[in-house]
């Protein structure tokens, strides 16, 4: 403490009981204290932390909203955590350029809002876009229901300023829109999740916001008839902007949580989001509306505005709560299969549950094949049922990689998913990923006790 307030004001350090626990967790159910917690405001105040580090091998964490889903802020080796909320200005929004320029903490929807007055856009879009930041959809390449469309947060970063453990700041990319230039070491720290360096300066792609968006929310008699109307929409040259599926289960918890009209009769419920020019938007939504029935929906919920739109999206941001409401504890995995697998994917969960008593819950981005199966326990606190659920995990995690699929699409690895990852990624590429950590971080002290340890 006493070296920290010679290279930061005390009014930016804290080791009381009420800050260390509030930044001992994320949303996953792990925990642990570090020793400080420290509010860098620039990024000389990032290095000087870093440096100091560095010399006594302290390990560091970083954090800024800590909506993270797997327990990958959680600082198990105690050390200092780096909290990022005080750098949350966005710097720059240049329309001329295509570019906005942003602090790690800045909020994703507010990044949103704060373009779309210019008539631009910032299309990723994780489900906790009101509260997850920016520097934390960089370190786990967040995704969202617009990546059919749009893509992950990777596809729209340009450049990023970073702190290396060694304390000199690297600059990787810039402004231009295309870079040829050596080797692409700004997708290297994207998904990298806090271990190879600390973000303090994003600059990210722009593109003109869609004229107008609109939205189907269509019934299916079961998932396998849904899961063929996604791939008959997109057979049919069709790309919505957002395609997302839900399952029976889910749609039971939506209906006991929410009422029993939320949603129309059915066990398989499709939301597609189309956008773009105003008199394309007024064109296709009947035309995939008849296309849909074609295709056996039983009924259809049209949403031609704004409003509207947000209520379906509202109801699809609720099947968590749902869930929730259950009163189980949901252990969220954001697995990715094949498109093909989908069903392949939602019959194997149902013989899971049929064979381990634990209910599983499917629902998600049915147009990328990024499912969210859920395991639903009654308590994973407790020893016997945390070594049942986990023995679940693995035999989801493992059916997934062998078909050709990965554990994690959006949330990362964390803690979470610790277990799985040399079978996730194979040999060869854990080896490549351990030099990659050594050379940048030879000390080990950026988020120890992850997947690479």
């Amino acid at each position: 403490m006493n070296k920290l307030s010679e290279i930061l004001r005390t009014d930016q350090i804290s080791s009381s009981q009420d800050v260390l626990t509030e930044h001992a967790s994320d949303k996953w159910h792990a925990s642990a204290y570090a020793d400080f917690v420290v509010f860098p405001e620039s990024t000389e105040d990032v290095v000087k932390v870093v440096s100091y580090a560095s010399g006594k091998n302290i390990p560091i964490y970083t954090r800024a909203s800590g909506t993270g889903h797997v327990g990958g802020c959680v600082p198990v080796n105690g050390g200092i955590m780096i909290s990022m909320v005080r750098m949350n200005r966005i710097l720059e929004i240049s329309p001329s350029d295509g570019v906005a320029v942003t602090q790690p903490a800045v909020i994703t929807g507010e990044l949103q809002d704060a373009v779309r007055k210019h008539g631009w856009y910032y299309p990723p879009d994780p489900a906790s876009l009101k509260e997850c930041s920016i520097g934390g959809n960089i370190a786990t390449n967040a995704g969202g229901p617009r990546c059919l469309k749009y893509g992950v947060t990777k596809q729209y970063v340009l450049g990023l300023e970073i702190v290396l453990p060694s304390g000199e700041i690297l600059r990787t990319g810039g402004r231009c829109h295309k870079n040829s230039t050596g080797f692409d070491l700004t997708s290297l720290m994207i998904g990298s999740e806090g271990m190879l360096g600390i973000v303090t300066e994003i600059t990210v792609r722009l593109i003109p916001h869609p004229e107008t968006r609109a939205m189907l929310g269509a019934s299916f008699p079961d998932f396998t008839t849904a899961a063929a109307a996604v791939q008959a929409i997109l057979d049919s040259g069709t790309l919505p902007s957002a395609l997302e599926i839900t399952d029976g289960f889910t749609m039971a918890a939506a209906r006991d949580y929410l009422g029993a009209d939320t949603l129309p009769p059915g066990d398989a419920y499709l939301m597609i989001e189309i956008d773009g020019k105003i008199e394309t938007v007024a064109r296709e939504l009947p035309a995939l509306r008849d296309f849909l029935y074609e295709h056996e929906a039983l009924r259809i919920d049209e949403a031609p505005d704004e409003p509207s739109c947000e209520k379906i999206w509202q109801l699809r941001r609720d099947f968590s709560y749902s869930l929730k409401h259950t009163g189980l504890t949901k252990l969220n995995e954001d697995i990715v299969v094949p498109r093909s697998k989908l069903v392949d994917l939602v019959n194997f969960a149902a013989q899971l549950q049929k064979e381990t008593d634990i209910p599983v819950a499917c629902f998600g981005h049915a147009g990328d094949g990024n499912i969210h199966t859920n395991i639903m326990v009654d308590n994973y606190a407790d020893p016997e049922i945390k070594q049942k659920a986990d023995a679940t995990l693995d035999r989801l995690f493992t059916w997934v990689i062998d078909n050709g699929g990965v554990i994690s699409g959006e949330h990362g690895i964390g803690l979470a998913k610790k277990p799985w990852i040399r079978q996730a990624l194979g040999d060869v590429s854990m080896d490549t990923h351990h030099m990659i950590k050594q050379a940048l971080d030879p000390k080990g002290i950026l988020n120890p006790g992850k997947f690479l340890d």
